[in-house]
């Protein structure tokens, strides 16, 4: 018998670090014929429509925000505020419920699924309505797997992280009300019919195993769901790295999670300038400054120019990681980030910011052996020596370090960009799916 098509609703947080990794999945699902309802803030679908891969199929369906006092008028996603206001716009997107569950009510055909994240109450909603709910996660299972440990307090020690990403108290900080993001992500996890990650067993499936066995349900792996760019590279940065020789530019970008103050960006740069080989540092401006020139040291863009370049704005990552003059990429370990530096033909230097990206780094250098991280002081900081060290300990060619995680990282790259590896995982996780509602 054939098996069922899925009708498919999607609830991502609003963020666009959640949004992209969803719309990727959803564009694998349709390519097998699934239909998809991507339930999205207004402004948010008209940045997302042209990744829409499959219009007659994905329906990306505006969702009205409900305003918070707390946050500034027209904020829809976190890229509208800053990383303190996040929690407040966790309340909006629990004011949703209503508008949600009258989608699910309302939808014709009636949904077979729905896949969330942080919007703890979507269980409650469909169990309901009698849709299966699944937890999918974009942050990697060791991630997923730190959430278990603080369920278990007998297993606390079994992730250490750094104290300089730990901002705040993941088990007392209201994220919503009266709600923290601990208690939303156990009560997501533990009332879900399924947990999802994005990620492969041949990386962690060591994790995945802990948390199936902790919340007692079926764990489905999607693969690492990393699209194929479509979009070509622009042809400014086509031509500033096209003036460079082969794997020999460092391109240092940080994200837009967690911003750098002055003097840290200040070392950064300095430290790249003193490795003596070609660099582009994207990173954003901290705040109360409108461009990263204004921050930078006092005559480093007249000393670098022929061969540095610092930029505050949104680069094309995937497609200069692909440039063939790009040599060593300096990664913030973001769950996205790390899959596409991990498929990455360049040398990687690791420097984790927030809990997620201090596991995810653990895990590339320490199980995998693909890169080196990035030593820091103890608040935090690192210096322009460091720095420097850090890369040359990857791009010298003579470097012991530098020949075992080029070794291990090709590796890595090979199995992981193979189309059958990553079908496979898709028709596995499409069985799995209908396993789940008994097609």
């Amino acid at each position: 018998m054939a098996r069922k098509e899925l009708n498919i609703v999607m609830f991502p947080w609003l963020a666009f670090g959640h949004f992209i990794p969803y719309l990727h999945l959803a564009n694998k699902l349709a390519d097998k014929g699934h239909k998809i309802t991507f339930l999205i803030p207004n402004k948010a679908k008209l940045q997302l429509d042209s990744q829409n891969q499959h219009p007659s199929l994905i329906t990306l369906l505006p969702i009205t925000v409900p305003q918070v006092d707390s946050l500034p008028l027209g904020a829809q996603t976190t890229a509208d505020i800053p990383l303190n206001q996040h929690g407040d716009l966790s309340i909006a997107m629990d004011r949703t419920r209503p508008d949600v569950e009258s989608i699910l009510e309302t939808q014709n055909p009636k949904p077979d699924l729905i896949l969330f994240d942080m919007a703890h109450w979507v269980p409650a909603v469909a169990a309901k309505l009698n849709i299966v709910s699944v937890s999918y996660n974009i942050v990697c299972a060791i991630s997923v797997d730190l959430v278990r440990d603080w369920y278990n307090n007998s297993d606390k020690d079994t992730h250490i992280l750094p104290s300089w990403t730990m901002p705040a108290d993941a088990s007392t900080t209201n994220f919503g009300e009266n709600i923290t993001i601990l208690q939303r992500s156990l009560i997501a996890l533990g009332t879900a019919d399924a947990i999802s990650i994005r990620t492969c067993r041949e990386v962690e499936g060591e994790y995945c195993d802990r948390i199936a066995a902790r919340f007692k349900k079926p764990v489905l792996l999607s693969g690492i769901t990393l699209p194929e760019s479509t979009d070509p590279l622009d042809l400014r940065w086509v031509k500033w790295l096209g003036k460079f020789k082969k794997e020999s530019v460092i391109f240092c970008c940080l994200g837009s999670q967690h911003v750098l103050d002055k003097p840290q960006i200040q070392e950064l740069a300095l430290g790249l300038e003193m490795t003596g080989l070609p660099f582009l540092l994207a990173v954003k401006p901290p705040v109360g400054f409108a461009t990263l020139e204004e921050v930078l040291p006092e005559g480093f863009v007249e000393r670098v120019k022929d061969r540095g370049m610092g930029y505050g704005g949104w680069v094309q990552q995937t497609q200069i990681l692909a440039h063939p003059s790009v040599g060593c990429f300096v990664c913030h370990c973001g769950s996205s980030s790390m899959w596409e530096a991990l498929v990455s033909d360049t040398q990687l230097v690791l420097f984790p910011q927030i809990p997620d990206q201090a596991l995810n780094a653990e895990l590339m250098a320490g199980k995998l052996k693909v890169g080196v991280k990035v030593e820091r002081k103890e608040d935090g900081g690192v210096s322009k020596e460091v720095w420097s060290e850090a890369v040359k300990s990857v791009m010298n060619e003579d470097s012991e370090i530098g020949s075992e995680v080029k070794k291990n990282h090709a590796k890595w790259r090979e199995m992981l960009t193979s189309e059958a590896f990553a079908d496979g995982y898709i028709d596995s996780f499409i069985k799995d799916l209908q396993d789940l509602i008994g097609h």
